[in-house]
């Protein structure tokens, strides 16, 4: 047992996968122990099985990806079926947790969270499949209980950070799983008017509540968040206290994505007042430099989806303007994405007369650059984005100027002919993977240990001698960090300054070596 859910066993990649298998096949058979010898599994002194298999899952990315089948037998009498490793850990974690004794909570809780937040997205998702899980096969009270301490955990956490996104995906699924009486709980404990109360709302869905709840709530959030955006508006507009108008802005998407139906016009009218202010001040050179105003910039782009049809001339050619020059100034991935969504919008808008001139050729050369992008995230939406604009507007002379080269008309063609690109080999496949496999192993690396620092600073430790493991973890970290500088070099020329960089790198571990010695 001790071997097993050891944290440190250093395998190589390919006993990653049989490790994995040890774990679910001893969870299968664990329920038919005796109380003694499940309590010695589950709350081992390095990992709890649950610990264990969330760490054994997570360096199995290559499985994962490529994908690995195995059998499993889905309805009794049945034969058994190949399944992905996801979902066949996930079945069988699922059935463990079923028969897991009510003493073990903890150890399961604490497994849990602690994938949740972890930098393995995969991971995160295994866990949070698994807790909502438990969510349904448990009481309504344990769901409710959990999802209070998913929100307190939200409101408590620094908002620039990946774990609170993690957080915020788990909370809106659990809200579904919650019984009626619960929401009605939970509105009144997390007050939608209340602006403490706002990074919280900002994950939920509001389809998860009842009409009545939900169309109660969509109007405090709305009266929340647009006080809260008009107090920023009305004063030195200092970006340091941007997050809050972040946080506002995305309540006000959550309460338009989910109740515009039940929304009063003057909210949404109020809604849109609001929106034409931000439009007047923001200007590419700065929102190019300032993240927060990036952000700022995609939720205005989401939230003006919902309203694209009541636009005027003035706003319409502000935002296309905006879009067009920050274009120039090469804006990350993410304020691309919004400008997508934003262009698959336009197909049900009638570019007034007087704006055609300007917002036109606009249009098209935005669809143009986002088609060509190199990113293949963004190409894949900028096809669909395009495909459900050509389909909807009624400017069809605006079509053919998006399209304004052959390799960009092909690519659409192909894709509206749903024709599948040249695939790579297996033996291509498996390649990639593992070089992957290497540069993700360094990143989780990198970022686990960066998971301290994110949050307030923590109380000064007492200084001890570091241990035979902690060596192990830096130099591991350093071999990772080598393997990925080597898939970079095989991939194109490297940049000028590497070799100097590389130099220096050198000389600081020849020094290393010889303190050692």
């Amino acid at each position: 047992m001790e071997q097993v859910l050891s944290e440190k066993l250093g395998l190589p990649p390919e006993q990653q996968l049989p490790q994995c298998l040890i774990l679910i096949t001893i969870m299968d058979k664990l329920s038919t122990q005796p109380e003694e010898v499940q309590t010695l599994w589950n709350t081992g002194k390095s990992l709890s099985l649950f610990s264990a298999l969330f760490f054994s899952f997570q360096q199995c990315s290559a499985e994962l990806s490529l994908p690995v089948c195995l059998p499993e037998v889905i309805s009794t009498g049945q034969p058994a079926v190949p399944i992905t490793l996801y979902h066949y850990v996930c079945v069988h974690l699922c059935s463990f947790i079923a028969s897991t004794l009510p003493s073990h909570f903890p150890q399961l809780e604490y497994a849990l969270l602690d994938a949740v937040l972890g930098s393995s997205m995969i991971t995160s998702l295994l866990a949070m499949d698994s807790w909502c899980f438990l969510a349904r096969y448990g009481t309504a009270e344990l769901c409710a209980h959990h999802v209070v301490v998913i929100a307190h955990l939200i409101k408590s956490w620094p908002s620039d950070c990946y774990q609170v996104s993690a957080l915020g995906v788990l909370l809106r699924r659990m809200l579904f799983l919650m019984a009626p009486d619960h929401q009605v709980e939970f509105a009144h404990k997390f007050l939608p008017e209340e602006v403490e109360n706002l990074p919280v709302w900002q994950h939920l869905s509001l389809k998860a509540l009842n009409p009545d709840l939900r169309k109660q709530v969509a109007c405090q959030l709305c009266v929340a968040g647009l006080a809260q955006c008009r107090r920023w508006l009305n004063s030195s507009r200092i970006l340091g206290e941007l997050q809050s108008v972040n946080t506002a802005l995305s309540v006000l998407l959550a309460a338009c994505s989910f109740a515009d139906d039940t929304l009063e016009a003057e909210l949404q009218a109020s809604v849109l007042e609001v929106l034409g202010q931000f439009w007047t001040f923001l200007q590419a050179k700065q929102v190019s430099d300032e993240p927060c105003l990036q952000q700022t910039l995609c939720l205005l782009l989401h939230l003006l989806e919902f309203f694209v049809q009541a636009l005027d001339v003035q706003p319409i050619t502000q935002v296309f303007a905006l879009q067009s020059s920050l274009f120039q100034l090469d804006p990350p991935d993410h304020v691309r994405l919004a400008m997508v969504d934003f262009l698959s919008s336009m197909g049900k808008v009638f570019i007034p007369q007087e704006a055609q001139r300007q917002v036109v050729p606009q249009l098209s050369c935005l669809f143009a650059s986002l088609l060509a992008d190199q990113t293949w995230l963004i190409h894949q939406h900028a096809l669909e984005a395009f495909t459900h604009f050509a389909e909807e507007t009624s400017h069809e002379d605006v079509v053919p100027q998006c399209l304004n080269s052959e390799e960009i008309k092909n690519k659409v063609v192909s894709f509206l002919a749903k024709t599948r690109q040249v695939e790579e080999t297996t033996e291509a496949r498996t390649e990639r993977m593992k070089q992957e496999r290497l540069t993700c192993s360094a990143q989780f690396m990198k970022m686990d240990g960066k998971l301290e620092s994110t949050g307030e600073p923590l109380a000064k430790k007492a200084c001890h001698s570091p241990s035979e493991e902690e060596y192990k973890s830096a130099v591991g970290t350093m071999e990772g960090a080598v393997e990925a500088v080597k898939l970079l070099l095989r991939k194109g020329s490297p940049p000028a300054w590497l070799a100097v960089k590389l130099e220096t790198l050198h000389t600081a571990v020849a020094d290393l070596r010889d303190s050692v010695r």
